[in-house]
């Protein structure tokens, strides 16, 4: 069989952590001279992910970034002034539910609001993991409740993939309409507002850039990046990524700890 032919992009909206940073959080050489040959060749570019937006400025500040990023998986869309271009909370009957869901399960359980990462248990799940990955320090606090009505983000984080994955399943039902969950890691479950998605910031980037969808490219490792797949006019996968998530995409690059994100930069992105 033949390969499809492939579109000419002008613009690429990648994730950050699975698929532009390595197992250990590094940015490779390899990915940065990859950037700046699209810089080079006029493509433009930026990036999407479930962290909140402070915790994307190094990577920002690395490649050079100068249009608006997507946080929260697209929860909020930031200008390069800091000013939102976009927001969406999640409503609060939503954020009730998914909080009741989770307490007393095996799983730490974390709320984003105010431009701060919430949380009751310190030493919980994934917290130092958490916090190498943010940079900053998490507000410990008695309740949730003084913040449900502005929600930016709810994370339940566990080693028992399939207890998220149970999670998952019967969360969706209780807030479709209003929320979503979907797993950024295979230890992470995320609950952003139903518009707070890849794939609803991927169109809202291509029309700010005056870019058709059809001419954007999107690449990431995660279940929450399956709707920007599903949007773009070329999707890529990492490697490493689930088999259900790699099979929704156009094409499979490498892992991330082999410059996945460069090798497909070059194969699919940049002009012949």
């Amino acid at each position: 069989m033949s390969e499809p032919t492939r579109p000419l992009i002008r613009f690429l909206l990648s994730d950050i952590d699975g698929t532009l940073l390595r197992p250990d959080h590094s940015l490779s050489e390899a990915n940065i001279e990859a950037f700046q040959q699209l810089r080079a060749a006029g493509i433009h570019y930026t990036l999407a992910s479930s962290r909140p937006p402070r915790a994307m400025r190094q990577q920002i500040e690395a490649l050079g970034i100068d249009l608006p990023t997507v946080a929260f998986n697209g929860g909020n869309i930031i200008n390069p002034d800091g000013s939102l271009l976009a927001a969406h909370r999640i409503p609060q009957a939503a954020a009730i539910a998914s909080l009741a869901l989770f307490e007393g399960q095996d799983c730490s359980v974390w709320v984003f609001a105010d431009d701060q990462w919430l949380l009751r248990d310190p030493h919980g799940a994934y917290v130092e993991h958490e916090h190498r990955t943010l940079g900053y320090d998490p507000v410990l606090v008695d309740s949730f409740e003084p913040y449900l009505d502005r929600v930016d983000k709810i994370v339940a984080a566990s080693a028992d993939h399939e207890l998220l994955k149970r999670l998952e399943a019967q969360l969706n039902p209780q807030i479709a309409g209003q929320a979503l969950a979907s797993r950024s890691q295979l230890y992470y479950l995320d609950v952003n507002a139903v518009d707070a998605n890849k794939g609803t910031a991927l169109v809202t980037l291509a029309k700010h850039l005056g870019v058709s969808l059809a001419q954007s490219a999107v690449i990431g490792d995660g279940g929450n990046d399956v709707a920007m797949f599903r949007q773009a006019g070329l999707s890529i996968a990492m490697g490493q990524g689930e088999e259900g998530v790699r099979s929704q995409a156009d094409y499979v690059t490498d892992s991330n700890l082999d410059d996945g994100v460069a090798h497909a930069i070059r194969r699919y992105i940049l002009p012949d």
